[in-house]
């Protein structure tokens, strides 16, 4: 298996790697440490070359000033390869630092909330040709330092992307947000056939309609962080699957689905799903006055898949309907819909989208089979080979699925 590159931090997201073994997969992500933002491709200091402000070599990192009048002062080119670079903020105010690709615009590296006074360190693999250094210090105009020129072949430089905008993304939001609309008014019909089998008394229907109503709102992972607390009691966190049976204030699908698959009578039952169906209703009625917030697209795209590993992957959210696995499908519908909206915007910023596309088909064909006929395979009975071949699908998904959070962090680019 490959292992891609990888991609610069930009905008300072923390991309958390997914709690779950995965097989053969090994790869290289880019990570904010203590607010430095480390932009990398292969790394290997030892093919650093030129003196002091010219690259960085063995004589240490090249000092490089930020401030209002000095942005990129102490670095004057040199040759094409790694770089190192000693950020020092010389102002009186807190600056974000971009290093830029002056034809295309493309952001190699980045240092978020670079402190007055402080020095950082940014590493970044640079192909021959011109560059700056922008400061864009809180609540200040932007400043772009002098343009420099690093000699040698334009290619095999680090991975860069061409910066996304707060506007590139409204409409994507909004598209979005008409989507989740519409399956507001899907999930409100399908919890009410919910709550009619419970209030009547059939059990087994009340099983059969738990699930799709509950997949439905799987499939609305991308807008999970708006919901509020209409959110919290359709599927908030609750206990473990264990200690579920004492818990108090344990309410939403899952508290139903305890119920159904734990023999509990109707009469119980009824106060749980009438709540629910509240809560459902309640988003329903809500959402056309909810806003999505458009610079945390991309980063659901890369949580709803990283969720699903900690969460359905583990058994975690099993509370008795051994349906985590239908779960991790629509999470994954979830994922394809919002990329989906973001590929206008991917396509010529992300080399990989093909790969992640083509994992993204092989995990949902996975599934799909350990789903044939909407027969479910629970999780403790899935075969050592298959448990091995899901992880593995999910975790390289989710992989590639970082650098969609990366690029799509909405950028200040003035």
């Amino acid at each position: 298996m490959r292992t891609p590159k990888a991609w610069p931090v930009i905008g300072g997201r923390r991309l958390a790697a997914a709690p779950v073994v995965v097989v053969a997969v090994t790869v290289a992500v880019a990570f904010a440490t203590g607010g430095t933002l480390w932009a990398f491709g292969s790394f290997d200091s030892s093919r650093s070359t030129g003196d002091g402000a010219k690259g960085g070599s063995a004589k240490g990192p090249t000092a490089v000033e930020v401030s209002f009048g000095a942005c990129g002062k102490g670095w004057r080119g040199g040759s094409a390869g790694p770089q190192v670079f000693a950020l020092h903020n010389t102002s009186s105010t807190a600056a974000e630092v971009d290093l830029i690709d002056r034809a295309t615009g493309a952001v190699h590296g980045e240092i978020e909330g670079l402190a007055p006074g402080t020095t950082r360190e940014l590493r970044v693999v640079l192909g021959g040709g011109s560059y700056a250094f922008t400061c864009l210090p809180d609540d200040a105009a932007a400043v772009t330092g002098p343009t420099v020129r690093v000699e040698g072949p334009a290619t095999g430089g680090g991975p860069a992307a061409v910066p996304v905008t707060q506007h590139d993304l409204i409409p994507v939001a909004l598209a979005h947000q008409r989507w989740v609309a519409d399956r507001t008014v899907e999930l409100a019909e399908m919890t009410d056939e919910l709550k009619r089998a419970v209030d009547d008394g059939d059990l087994d229907a009340a099983r059969t309609a738990w699930l799709p109503a509950h997949l439905v709102y799987a499939r609305m992972g991308g807008a999970y962080d708006a919901f509020g607390a209409a959110g919290e009691a359709i599927d908030g966190s609750g206990p473990a699957p264990s200690g579920a049976a004492s818990a108090k204030d344990f309410e939403g699908f899952h508290r139903v689905e305890y119920g159904l698959w734990h023999e509990e009578s109707a009469a119980s039952l009824r106060g749980p799903a009438d709540r629910l169906a509240q809560a459902v209703h309640a988003l329903r009625d809500s959402w056309p006055q909810q806003r999505l917030d458009p610079a945390q697209l991309g980063l659901r795209a890369h949580e709803i898949l990283e969720d699903t590993a900690r969460s359905e992957l583990t058994g975690r959210t099993d509370y008795g309907s051994g349906t985590n696995l239908a779960t991790a499908r629509a999470n994954l519908d979830g994922t394809r819909e919002l990329l989906g909206g973001l590929r206008p915007l991917l396509t010529s910023r992300y080399p990989d989208l093909p790969r992640l596309d083509a994992w993204l088909d092989r995990t949902q064909h996975t599934l799909d089979r350990l789903g044939e006929g909407g027969h479910w395979t629970p999780l403790e009975r899935l075969g050592r080979q298959d448990r091995q071949r899901l992880n593995s699908d999910i975790g390289q998904a989710v992989e590639l699925l970082a650098p969609v959070a990366t690029i799509c962090d909405a950028r200040r680019t003035a």
